[in-house]
């Protein structure tokens, strides 16, 4: 027989896990997309060279608001932005990984893109070591995105090595005629 106490904490632990999923969702408040933008990817969805062009040029868009935010003068909390716009950068970079991912899986023949997206994480790489370099200048400011800054540089930096990998990976198979064409 299961004690009244037993049953108690039976309740509660299953409460617990219940409650778990709501708590991530509440996490994350808003999509680094915009409406239009997930059109464009929904679109995309069958098509590995558009799809991954996108995400490109989206983390791209992403990284100019960065620049912006810096310059502009009528933004009051400069550091929150700018941390705000790197999680958006981070997460729109991620899923460009991701996709490269599920692309490769699928023997895909992205090479197109994949060389777009190696000049891209060029790119990133730089904006990203040029913010901070620029933000030891005001090292407080900094503080409240530095972290931030350094899982992004991290990152960029491991998905600039995967993709190049990935490149190379997909030049032999391609010799060995293994890849997939778009259609």
């Amino acid at each position: 027989m299961i004690s009244t106490r037993a049953k108690w904490l039976c309740a509660l632990a299953i409460s617990c896990f219940a409650l778990l999923p709501c708590a991530g969702a509440q996490r994350r408040s808003r999509d680094p997309l915009t409406p239009a933008e997930i059109d464009q990817i929904r679109d995309t969805a069958q098509e590995p060279e558009l799809r991954l062009k996108l995400y490109i040029k989206f983390a791209r868009d992403r990284m100019d608001l960065i620049q912006q935010v810096r310059s502009d003068a009528k933004i009051t909390d400069k550091p929150k932005a700018i941390r705000d716009r790197l999680q958006d950068f981070l997460d729109v970079y991620d899923e460009l990984d991701e996709n490269v991912d599920v692309f490769a899986d699928r023997k895909d023949d992205i090479r197109k893109a994949l060389k777009l997206v190696v000049e891209g994480d060029t790119e990133f790489q730089s904006k990203l070591r040029a913010l901070k370099d620029s933000a030891s200048t005001i090292p407080r400011d900094a503080s409240q995105y530095e972290f931030l800054l350094s899982n992004a540089l991290d990152a960029v930096d491991e998905g600039a090595k995967d993709h190049r990998d990935l490149l190379t990976e997909q030049e032999e198979l391609a010799k060995k005629k293994k890849l997939i064409k778009a259609q």
